[in-house]
């Protein structure tokens, strides 16, 4: 991932509303959720949410795909990981970590 793409994810994501909204979408799998649905989740009016899912995409961190007259809101698996990949690809010093906890999501250190 090209560090300009990773600015404009992370900047997509530096908003309270935009992070919730992201992590909705994560939670939600590939069905997505309509934009209406998720901004009454969030307590949002539906014309910021627009805004917010619009500063989303144009990241490249959520797609979208109509069903009827809905639109639904999908997370990028893949630009996520990218992402991922690029804030953690100089863990340990870009060796293999001694304590391979220290670098797994806390969720799976829960179970370590």
């Amino acid at each position: 991932m090209q560090a300009e793409a990773v600015i404009r994810a992370l900047g997509a994501l530096a908003q309270e509303h935009r992070l919730a909204a992201f992590r909705l979408l994560v939670q939600a799998g590939a069905e997505g959720i309509p934009a209406g649905v998720l901004a009454e989740k969030l307590g949002v009016p539906p014309s910021s949410m627009s805004f917010h899912l619009a500063q989303l995409a144009n990241a490249g961190l959520v797609t979208q795909r109509r069903e009827s007259r809905s639109i639904l809101y999908s997370a990028d698996y893949g630009a996520m990981n990218a992402l991922m990949g690029y804030l953690t690809e100089n863990c340990c010093g870009g060796a293999a970590c001694a304590d391979a906890v220290a670098c797994e999501p806390a969720t799976n250190r829960k179970n370590a």
